[in-house]
């Protein structure tokens, strides 16, 4: 699934396109792990700074506690 790019930031589970550099493809594998470490963080499982870190240790791509929180919050709706 595409979407367009709309700033400088890659949103975490996504790359740009090399067919279409102003779209972004998902990737499924850090989609996957993003999925399984929000519902860890949120059912309280693990502190955001632990779903980072695990986050890129599984994924090679870095992100921080407040961006996981962010995502986190943004599919909450708050």
């Amino acid at each position: 699934m595409s979407r367009r790019k709309l700033s400088s930031v890659i949103p975490f589970g996504y790359i740009i396109s090399k067919d279409h550099p102003s779209l972004l493809e998902e990737v499924p594998e850090q989609i996957e792990a993003l999925e399984e470490i929000s519902n860890l963080v949120m059912e309280k499982v693990l502190s955001l700074r632990e779903g980072a870190t695990w986050l890129e240790h599984k994924t090679g791509r870095k992100i921080s506690h407040q961006g996981l929180k962010k995502i986190i919050d943004g599919r909450l709706g708050t």
